[in-house]
């Protein structure tokens, strides 16, 4: 690196770090609202509670750090923790943008996911995004607390979020760096704070439980007995009844009485009734034997003119008729050569 060169690049890490320094001053103000927001996260996580953090950008990155750091851990190991940064879900985030507009995208998800006593955690450097100011709006609607991470104060998200954390920087890259320490610090505070909120989980669950073993047994009355001062409902007549209770109707099907089919056993097939036949008025026709075909009178047939004669040879006259096996020519019937 030659000298003009090394000059060209003096100062620029000494100038940022200069600027961090004059921000850490005041920044260090902020431990004692990192420990309570710590305290009270982790309370509301152990009892089912859920954080919802958004911002965009650089901030975007962070709040997916912080959700990172919950749903996983920061050093030791510990239960999973319910964090949920809404920018990542690119499929949800692209829709509700192309449909709604982008204000909305961070808005219409705190009101799917957010419940009455979670958190939404807003990060933005200036604290003037307007789907940041919309989610809080949304946020507030639902019942959730709103905290910010933003950078120097007054801006309209500390104004709209029930407490913020501000950095006191003109520089965005020193004010998204300290957001990255108060990242982490809020996540030991966390940690630091799960031990007594699990323990008063466990000691609110067992109040619970022994109030309730310790209530006064419920008296049910005994219906069945019938009321104090009246009669045992055994003991009621009957209620009148006009005519048969049960009239018992002939089964269509059956003759006798009808199958009753039991587990276990087994259940011949009752008699059924034989249907008339529909295609006969009277008894079933009977097939009687009649005359032999010997007996029956040879047909007659008249004769056909015969044939004019070709020169050659006769020709037969007649014709042959067979019946029942029985040659006529035997008896004479067959006709004779011209």
């Amino acid at each position: 690196m030659t000298t003009s060169t090394r000059a060209a690049h003096a100062g620029l890490l000494d100038a940022h770090l200069n600027l961090l320094a004059e921000a850490l001053l005041p920044y260090r103000a902020a431990e004692p609202l990192l420990a309570r927001w710590g305290t009270e996260l982790a309370g509301i996580l152990v009892g089912g509670g859920r954080l919802l953090v958004a911002g965009n950008g650089g901030s975007a990155a962070e709040a997916q750090h912080l959700t990172a750091e919950l749903v996983g851990r920061l050093r030791d190991d510990r239960q999973p923790l319910s964090a949920i940064a809404l920018h990542a879900e690119t499929s949800a985030l692209t829709a509700i943008g192309n449909d709604y507009g982008y204000d909305e995208v961070f808005a219409r998800q705190v009101r799917a996911h957010g419940r009455p006593g979670d958190v939404l955690l807003l990060m933005s450097t200036s604290g003037a995004s307007g789907n940041l100011l919309a989610a809080v709006d949304a946020a507030r609607e639902t019942g959730l607390r709103c905290w910010a991470f933003t950078g120097p104060a007054p801006n309209p998200l500390a104004g709209a979020c029930h407490e913020a954390l501000t950095v006191a920087s003109p520089d965005s890259q020193v004010v998204q760096e300290l957001h990255l320490v108060s990242t982490h610090v809020l996540c030991e505070y966390v940690d630091r704070a799960l031990p007594t909120a699990l323990a008063a989980l466990a000691g609110q669950t067992a109040a619970v439980t022994a109030t309730r073993s310790a209530a006064p047994p419920v008296d049910v009355p005994d219906l069945s007995a019938g009321p104090a001062d009246g009669p045992a409902v055994d003991d009621l007549p009957d209620p009148p009844v006009d005519g048969p209770a049960m009239v018992d109707l002939p089964d269509p099907l059956l003759d006798g009485p009808a199958a009753v089919d039991r587990p276990g056993s087994v259940v011949d097939d009752p008699p059924v009734a034989e249907p008339p036949d529909p295609l006969l008025d009277g008894p079933a026709a009977v097939d009687r034997p009649g005359p032999a075909v010997d007996e029956l009178p040879d047909p007659v047939v008249d004769e056909l003119p015969a044939p004019p004669v070709a020169d050659g040879g006769p020709v037969r006259t007649g014709v042959e008729v067979v019946v029942d096996g029985v040659d006529p020519a035997a008896d004479g019937h067959r006709g004779d050569p011209a």
